[in-house]
């Protein structure tokens, strides 16, 4: 098998239609919903404060700043450590800073290899107690559907391949395709499933915001 054309394949069309259809999906999402919150709640854009906006999103993006966290202080700190890992490995790995140069000409601050191994580790783990805690808490399980075990492989995935391929603790070109594709495919899924809520969070904290804080005077959190 020639990996050389396959490299070529995934890291050029498809690495533009997956940009494109992430990208635009997300922009197609947020522009329906806006639509239909202009139908359904346009009384919450008669509250609209910038500040009652942003304190309801800095707080859940803070560990045990709310209520619902510091009732789960376990949970509340391995969510956080997943999505900050979520975030910051792919954006600024190493390796990924030369692609998104060669790429779009852009260039970012690089995260140091140890770092980013690190924290690839801590998602893995992260990713395994989220896993067991669908499995073994009665009142998450019951809301757990099949489809929720396979978006959390599938956004592990990318991480496992990757710092396996970068290890070579395995047969290399495979392990890098199998990379690739994994997170091709995941940003494929990001607006099509819950996964938009990485965008979606941001909108939803700050009509909360707007509403429990602009309307009613009171925190949301």
């Amino acid at each position: 098998m020639n990996w050389n054309i396959i490299y070529a394949f995934l890291t050029g069309p498809v690495l533009w239609f997956t940009f494109i259809f992430f990208s635009g999906g997300l922009l197609i999402r947020i522009a329906l919903l806006f639509r239909l919150s202009l139908k359904k709640d346009r009384v919450v854009y008669n509250h609209f404060s910038f500040g009652w906006g942003l304190r309801s999103i800095v707080q859940w993006l803070i560990p045990w700043a709310s209520a619902s966290m510091r009732q789960q202080p376990v949970f509340a700190i391995v969510a956080f450590l997943f999505h900050l890992s979520l975030l910051t490995v792919p954006l600024f790995l190493s390796a990924h800073i030369l692609l998104w140069d060669e790429a779009f000409g852009i260039s970012l601050w690089s995260l140091p290899d140890v770092l980013a191994d690190g924290l690839t580790l801590v998602l893995i783990g992260a990713a395994v107690f989220l896993f067991i805690r669908r499995r073994v808490k009665p009142e998450v399980r019951i809301l757990t559907s099949s489809w929720d075990y396979f978006l959390l492989i599938m956004t592990t995935l990318p991480f496992i391949t990757g710092f396996l391929a970068y290890h070579q603790w395995g047969p290399y070109e495979v392990l890098l395709i199998l990379h690739i594709l994994s997170s091709q495919i995941l940003l494929i899924l990001i607006p099509i499933t819950k996964l938009s809520h990485m965008i979606l969070f941001f909108f939803t904290r700050a009509f909360i915001g707007f509403e429990m804080g602009g309307r009613r005077g009171a925190r949301s959190w």
